[in-house]
């Protein structure tokens, strides 16, 4: 027999937590909401379910769901949260739950986004946040629940642990301005969240980068190299664009009459299409590439799928570069054209895909500038093709410089 009466569900009004016995919870909210959960612990895992508000669920009602969901749990099959069935996630399970509210502000914000953004939201929320809050009324989401989703990651992965806090405050202050819940956000930071969790260590971390005057030894020493990796790495040195830009290129990317690689939105980090001027180097490392593969420019062992994340890393260690990474070569571009060409910097961030300037600036600034980069990039090309400078075969295995050294969020 339970411990709570019907007289009493209905008359409770201090914010609390309510026991009935065997799991079954009653929890009454700030605002004088009331909630039923059903708590259980499986293969050593607690989890709280929600069986619906009060009084449209009834205590007889409460008590034969947790029931039911008893008998599931002792044939080994409990309904866990973040597993329901697609009926269950519906929003008609209520408008005002979390996970409701949360798919909401993404359709709401989501045309706006990246398709990178987008689908690091929907994924961070599916996996950290629904299994704990999703199926809670906002205006029941207090301070503890919000820790019950951080403190498991707060210090494991950091980065994804504070936007998390971020998506979540962004959820609570739609639903508060929807009118589902009052008072002050608990996912907030400053003046409250700052208090109870870590600050996370804010110094920006850097791909190492060889020097400019090291990278002619660097080609020609990927040069004596054979394979798409060696190829690849030619290529992402000579273009300066990311590895995954490189390593995915298709065939039908290219137009060589016009000397253009055009390469879409969705392979950008911006999702915005980027063109590349082809210069005679790049179109030689293309040539030694074809007939290998009718889709992919540098295809895998296997010629399935095009080369992994970390063959071009592989490739340069191969010829003895220590410490520097792919990516840092982007920097080594950078670098060299601020420091020895007299070439305007928005051709030179643009030839990085960089956005030029604010939102308004780049919106009268359209072109690709593509004649421009091409004398830029046709410069980088005949700085690359220098005699090999005394000692920049030592500088190329592994001294590096911190001038050259980048942010990772290039």
């Amino acid at each position: 027999m339970g411990q709570l009466l019907p007289k009493q569900v209905k008359e409770l009004s201090e914010p609390g937590v309510y026991q009935d016995g065997r799991g079954l919870i009653l929890r009454v909210a700030k605002t004088g909401a009331k909630r039923w959960i059903f708590r259980f612990s499986f293969r050593g895992q607690r989890y709280d379910v929600g069986l619906g508000g009060y009084p449209a669920v009834s205590l007889k009602q409460a008590r034969l769901e947790a029931d039911r969901r008893r008998l599931k749990i002792a044939e080994g099959t409990p309904e866990l949260p973040g597993r329901r069935s697609p009926a269950a996630q519906s929003p008609a399970a209520g408008p005002d739950l979390f996970e409701t509210l949360a798919r909401q502000y993404i359709t709401t914000h989501g045309a706006s986004w990246s398709h990178d953004h987008h689908r690091q939201w929907v994924s961070s929320m599916e996996r950290y946040v629904f299994p704990v809050l999703g199926r809670r009324p906002v205006a029941e989401i207090d301070t503890d629940l919000v820790l019950q989703v951080l403190r498991p990651i707060w210090d494991k992965i950091e980065v994804t642990a504070a936007r998390i806090r971020n998506r979540i405050e962004s959820v609570l202050d739609a639903a508060q301005a929807l009118g589902f819940r009052e008072g002050a956000n608990p996912a907030r930071w400053r003046g409250h969240l700052d208090k109870l969790l870590p600050r996370h260590d804010r110094n920006v971390t850097h791909h190492p980068a060889a020097p400019a005057e090291s990278c002619p030894s660097v080609l020609h020493r990927l040069d004596s190299l054979d394979g798409p990796a060696a190829r690849a790495a030619e290529l992402l040195i000579l273009t300066s664009l990311r590895n995954a830009e490189v390593r995915e290129a298709r065939w039908a990317e290219f137009d060589f009459d016009a000397r253009r690689w055009t390469i879409p939105a969705e392979r950008m980090k911006r999702d915005k299409e980027h063109i590349v001027p082809l210069t005679n180097r790049m179109l030689e490392v293309l040539e030694q590439q074809k007939g290998q593969h009718d889709t992919w420019v540098f295809p895998n062992a296997r010629g399935k799928k095009p080369l992994p994340g970390n063959a071009i890393g592989r490739a340069l260690r191969k010829i003895k570069l220590e410490g520097a990474v792919p990516h840092g070569f982007r920097s080594t571009f950078r670098t060299w054209a601020a420091e020895t060409t007299s070439h305007p910097r928005e051709i030179c961030e643009k030839a990085l895909a960089h956005r030029i300037g604010s939102k308004t600036e780049a919106a009268y600034n359209r072109g690709p500038l593509l004649e421009k980069r091409r004398a830029l990039m046709s410069d980088w090309e005949t700085f690359l093709a220098m005699p090999e400078l005394p000692g920049s075969e030592d500088v190329a295995s592994g001294v590096l410089q911190d001038a050259c050294r980048t942010p990772s969020v290039i």
